[in-house]
């Protein structure tokens, strides 16, 4: 009797994960814009509605953190207007509400509004211990960048020293290969450095 019912249990078990198969199945065809934000964490939404679905899904943006590819997932935000708010808050202005933003791509506020709360508008204080600070690699001096816990003396030295010898550093790329950092430094620095 017990071996019989061993055989039920499984064959139950084997009905329950087909069931939910066929259920995970149904509802990527109810919902494909689950299914393309699951496979595309930056999937760019193509309307207003869309962006109303992807705020019940969970998705957010925070305006004073957000990356170029980020903005970019709003329909209408164009590469120009992302790359003015990305490098705006990297400056170190703070987006407060959807009227900077407005005033910064030249968009109606009305139309901006429409995106509801996918736009989250936090704010970090910059004396905060917590938020690190910072610093432009192309300006900083070597009593600056020893401030970054992962830069050692010898480190910052070589960073001005190779910035005044070859002109300023690019990009992340261009930093990486001229300094020959590993990998783990330079994903220290991606908190502390700025270009």
């Amino acid at each position: 009797m017990a071996k019989g019912q061993g055989g039920l249990q499984t064959w139950q078990r084997f009905i329950v994960r087909h069931a939910l198969r066929g259920l995970d199945s149904l509802e990527g065809r109810l919902n494909p814009l689950r299914n393309k934000l699951t496979q595309d964490s930056y999937y760019r939404f193509r309307s207003v509605d869309e962006v109303k679905l992807g705020i019940k899904l969970g998705v957010r943006i925070d305006a004073n953190r957000a990356t170029i590819d980020d903005w970019l997932r709003l329909p209408g935000i164009s590469i120009h207007q992302a790359r003015n708010l990305v490098e705006l808050s990297r400056s170190g202005t703070t987006f407060t509400c959807w009227d900077d933003v407005a005033a910064v791509t030249g968009i109606g506020l009305s139309n901006l509004q429409a995106f509801g709360d996918v736009v989250q508008f936090y704010y970090y204080d910059p004396d905060s211990e917590i938020t690190p600070k910072q610093l432009n690699v192309n300006r900083a001096g070597v009593g600056e960048l020893t401030t970054i816990p992962v830069v050692e003396p010898a480190l910052a030295q070589r960073l001005v020293y190779c910035r005044q010898r070859f002109g300023p550093y690019k990009d992340w790329l261009d930093l990486k290969h001229r300094l020959r950092l590993p990998p783990q430094v330079l994903t220290e620095l991606l908190h502390y450095l700025r270009f």
